[in-house]
Order: C-alpha cells, then sequence, then structure tokens
C-alpha cells in the first residue's frame, strides 16, 4: 500500500529529532512537521527585547521561539522551533538520579537501571555533552555561597552540550565538524556571551538542528516548518491504525498561509512537547479521530517541583551575564537542586516578572507581606529599591536560581472552556495547588543575599497570583503498565493503535528532579531500537521484533475499550 511516508513525526524537539534521525538510519521515508520557524544566527532576535523574533504568540504577531502558557496553577516557559525547545533551553544534560526509575507510572515497567544507561550514553555522545568549562561570575559567586551555607561539597559545574573547542585556542575559533566524523556542520568555540536562551548566534551550542535534526535531514528527512498538524486519522476504516494514517495539516506562513494539506503514512510518532501532544491528543480524541486514546491522558503532569526565583545586585561593576546560560549548580538538600541561570547583558524583559522576595504563608495574604517588604525595603534601601523595581540591567545584575525537587506531586490536565473565553476549548489545570515556592531554597536564596550584599527576588506570579513559574512541563501522556496507568506502554506505544509512538516530554511518568532534555533523548532512543529496519518491518505484525503493534492489552484494557 502506497503512503507519502513511512512515519510522519510531530514535532522537531529532542523526541522529535532522535525519532527522525533513527528512523531515516532505518531506511523509513519520514517527514517532520513543526510550527515553529527555523532560526539562523542572521534572523535570531539580538535580545529579548526584540519581542517578535523572541515571543511566540502568532495572534499577536510575535512569531519567535519563546512562549509562557498561564495556567491556574502554573506558569509554563517553552520553546517552539525547528529544534524544539533546544533553541532556546539552557545546554543542561543531566542525568536523574537512579531512584526516579522505582517512582511514578514507569516504576517496574522495565529494568530501567540496567537498560538506561547505554541509552544515556548514546545521548551524551550525540548531543556533545562535556563539563562547563567557562565558569562565570555567578558561577564562582554560586560556589562562595555554597560555601557559606555548608553545601560546599555539592556544588558542581554543569554538564551541558555547548562547543568549547580545543584547549589553548582563543574563544570563536572555527573548526570543521568535530563530531560526527565530517558528517556534521562547522563549530565555532563558545564565547561565554551568556546568550544561549535568546538563541546561540555562534554556533557553540549543541541545539538539535546541529547533531540529531541536521543529520536526520542530511539522510532524507524532509521537514516542514511553520506547519500545525491539525487531525490524525486511521486509513481505510481500520481504526486501530494498521493500515496506516492521513495526517491534516496547516501552514502558518508564506505563500500558502491558511491553506490545508493531506499526508498519509504508516506510523505517526507525536513529539510535540508535554502541553502540544496533551492539546492534540485531547482534540483528536474528542472529535473521534483517535477515539481509543487513554483516559489517562491529561493525568500525572508534573512540573519538576520547579520554581524561579534570585538574587539581585544593583549597580554592581560585575557582570553576571558572562558564561554560559547554567554554568553550575548545587545540592542544598538531598531533594532540592539549584542552578546559577542567566541572560545575556541587555536582555531585561525577565525582570519585568521579578519583585522582592516575600516569606510567609502562600495565600492571599502573600500580597499584603509582600507590599509591607516591598515599602521596609524602600525606606531603609531607596536607591537600591528603586533600581530594583526597574528591568534595565537586569541580566548584568542578577543571578537567576532555577530551584527543582524530585519530591513527588502532579496535576491534571484537561480541554476545557475557561469562564472568561468560551468561545474555544484550552487546556487547563486541575487538582491539588502545587507548592508556590521551595522553602529550602528561598532560605538558601535569602542567606547568600544577606552574606553577599544582594536582594533576593522571586516572580511576580507568586505573588500576585499564588501560583509557581516552571521551565519543565512533563507528563501528561505517560508510559504506564497499562491503559488505566498511562497512554503509551514501556516502549513508547501507544495503547490501543499500531505504529503510533509518544516521544517527548509528556512521556515522562516520575519527577526527575533535574533539566528533562537528556533523559527525553535517552528514552526516544531506547524507543526508536526497537523499530525494526525498513526492509524487516510488518506494520500489521504481533510482537516486537518484526512488526510494532498495538501496546499490549489486559482484560481490564478490553473492558474499557467495550
Amino acid at each position: 500500500m502506497h503512503t507519502d511516508f513511512d512515519f510522519i513525526v510531530i514535532g522537531s524537539g529532542f523526541g522529535g529529532s532522535v525519532s527522525a534521525l533513527r528512523l531515516a538510519e532505518k531506511g523509513y521515508r519520514v517527514a517532520v512537521i513543526e510550527q515553529g520557524r527555523r532560526w539562523t544566527p542572521d534572523n535570531l532576535p539580538r535580545s529579548t527585547w526584540s519581542l517578535s523574533r523572541w515571543m511566540w504568540r502568532p495572534a499577536l504577531g510575535l512569531r519567535g521561539f519563546f512562549s509562557m502558557r498561564f495556567f491556574r496553577h502554573v506558569v509554563v516557559l517553552h520553546g517552539n522551533a525547528v529544534g524544539g525547545g533546544s533553541i532556546t533551553y539552557a545546554n543542561t544534560l543531566l542525568v536523574p538520579p537512579d531512584r526516579v526509575w522505582r517512582e511514578g507510572t514507569w516504576a517496574g515497567l522495565n529494568d530501567w537501571e540496567k537498560i538506561m544507561p547505554a541509552h544515556f550514553a548514546t545521548a551524551r555522545r550525540m548531543l556533545g555533552v562535556t563539563t562547563n568549562r567557562r565558569l562565570g561570575p555567578a558561577d564562582l559567586r554560586l560556589r562562595e555561597m555554597a560555601q557559606a551555607a555548608g553545601v560546599a561539597a555539592s556544588y558542581y559545574p554543569t554538564e551541558v552540550g555547548v562547543f568549547f573547542g580545543k584547549e589553548g585556542d582563543a574563544a570563536g575559533t572555527t573548526y570543521a565538524d568535530p563530531y560526527f566524523d565530517g558528517e556534521g556542520p562547522p563549530r565555532t568555540s563558545c564565547h561565554g556571551c551568556g546568550g544561549c536562551m535568546v538563541g546561540c548566534r555562534h554556533g557553540a551550542k549543541n541545539s538539535l538542528d546541529q547533531n540529531y535534526l541536521y543529520l536526520a535531514e542530511k539522510k532524507g528527512a524532509a521537514l516542514f516548518a511553520e506547519t500545525r498538524v491539525v487531525d490524525v486519522r486511521p486509513l481505510h476504516s481500520r481504526e486501530d491504525g494498521a493500515a496506516g494514517y492521513a495526517v491534516e495539516t496547516l501552514a502558518l506562513a508564506g505563500p500558502a498561509r491558511g491553506q490545508r494539506r493531506r499526508l498519509t503514512c504508516r506510523g505517526v510518532v507525536f513529539a510535540a512537547s508535554s502541553l502540544g501532544t496533551q492539546d492534540l491528543l485531547f482534540r483528536l480524541r474528542e472529535k473521534k479521530s483517535l477515539p481509543r486514546i487513554s483516559d489517562a491522558l491529561g493525568q500525572h503532569v508534573r512540573t519538576n517541583a520547579e520554581s524561579i526565583i534570585g538574587i539581585r545586585f544593583p549597580g554592581s561593576q560585575v557582570d553576571l551575564s558572562k558564561g554560559i546560560a547554567i554554568g553550575s549548580g548545587v545540592y542544598v538538600d538531598e531533594h532540592t537542586h539549584i542552578e546559577a541561570t542567566r541572560y545575556p547583558a541587555g536582555s531585561d524583559t525577565m525582570g519585568l516578572l521579578s519583585t522582592v522576595m516575600t516569606l510567609g504563608r502562600p495565600g492571599w495574604t502573600r500580597p499584603l507581606t509582600w507590599l509591607a517588604t516591598l515599602a521596609r525595603l524602600l525606606l531603609t534601601r531607596p536607591l537600591t529599591t528603586l533600581r530594583l523595581l526597574t528591568p534595565f540591567g537586569f541580566a548584568r545584575e542578577t543571578m537567576i536560581f532555577l530551584c527543582m525537587q524530585t519530591l513527588d506531586g502532579h496535576l491534571t490536565m484537561r480541554l476545557k472552556r475557561r469562564w472568561f473565553w468560551p468561545f474555544s476549548r484550552q487546556l487547563t489545570t486541575h487538582g491539588k495547588k502545587i507548592p508556590t515556592f521551595i522553602p529550602a531554597a528561598n532560605d538558601f536564596a535569602v542567606k547568600a543575599a544577606q552574606a553577599t550584599g544582594g536582594v533576593p527576588l522571586t516572580s511576580l506570579t507568586e505573588i500576585l497570583l499564588d501560583v509557581p513559574t516552571t521551565a519543565h512541563c512533563m507528563g501528561g501522556a505517560a508510559i504506564g503498565r497499562t491503559r488505566a496507568e498511562g497512554v503509551c506502554d514501556g516502549k513508547n506505544r501507544v495503547f490501543g493503535y499500531y505504529n503510533m509512538y509518544i516521544c517527548d516530554g509528556s512521556m515522562l511518568g516520575a519527577n526527575l528532579g533535574v533539566n528533562p532534555s537528556l533523559t527525553i533523548t535517552a528514552l526516544t532512543e531506547h524507543a526508536m531500537s526497537h523499530v525494526p529496519p525498513r526492509e524487516r518491518q510488518r506494520w500489521n505484525a504481533t510482537g516486537t521484533e518484526s512488526g510494532e503493534a498495538p501496546a499490549r492489552r489486559t482484560a481490564d484494557d478490553r473492558a474499557m475499550e467495550a
């Protein structure tokens, strides 16, 4: 049976790019659909003040790569581009602690601690992971703070996907491909400008368009940028997808803007990020395109138990923006992990979302406590306070702390009409409130600020909305033992469908407590390792070696389907 492609991959982030390369290597005809645009050093924004090139809000004419989604329980920061979140992420690639494999919905499903190290090794090699060699002033100051707090032994330079060049060579030196035996693009060594999260203009950041995705396109994968998937439907009335799928797309830009296109394939990989995949699967299930999607969709959504705080040094003569985006970290206790984060000089817009840290209890009294704290600071340190309240100089003067915990906690996502905008259905969060802040992290920031003469900061959303901010939304279409527990199985195959996979942050089954990019990459490597080469593929066969059948159904699953 002829189809346009063998596999269509929806999204080009860590899971999507890995899938595209590994499938192309196995001889499959692959298409990658990405709603974001392709970025190059010539069209990247100069700073975060270039809103039309930085922020992603198409309805407002902003077609950048950084997005903020506001929910009742949390504010989610995420990326949107060819190369997914790798264009704006902070390069940090850490292996999570072993205990996460014994927690959450994937616990006991595989011998994860035995099988995953090999896939982490492959992911590290492909992403060029190395220890940070450019410790900036903020990293050195974090080391001093860790020593003052009595946790100096836990301080470390981060493991990152950055090309630093050869020892002794000048920063900014260009080399022929140093990673893939000449198959990859030329690379330029890191300047330490701090601009990683605004898109690397120098070719030093190991974003996916420099490795997995670059190689996938070189092997023939077709990439459709600025294109959104609006429907995925089984072909020829085979509800389980055994005959393949029709994927309908919508062009978002260019001469074809607004035009729809129908592509056919034998298999589909959903890799549109946790929020993107959940949103799309909800809509496909609701309109009966994919009615077999598990009712576990939207459950066990995790935020890495995360908050974003910081310390500002108004009027500082030390440029804290120098270095790489996340250059170092420290563990303040066995569950709590803090990373020193920065934007490049001049990229001060995040200062608009920061304010003086307020201690006390979360809830309706917190804004009042904040006003009292701000008033007291204004009376005692008026010039410092006025400088603190302006965003200008924020990147040069501020140590941003990205704080994460491995402690478990989760939300539920649903597709509903919101009371203030009932004209369309949108993702909404439900469940118990998650912690607005992390006491251990706040305590560290306060003591560190007192020791160094800075002012501790927190986010305005924490104070005014009583919600935390996370850069790592995970889960929602998680790996589980059955469709009652998850949306896909231990090989990422979607329950109830042939040749359908989920390979992005939505598959994660537990709070990692570290940046999830490396784990997403490694889990996708594991999933793709079980897909046979094209010449051995039997699309509707039962079993894992000769073909990918719908993930195993138990008696409970069949009862649910009935």
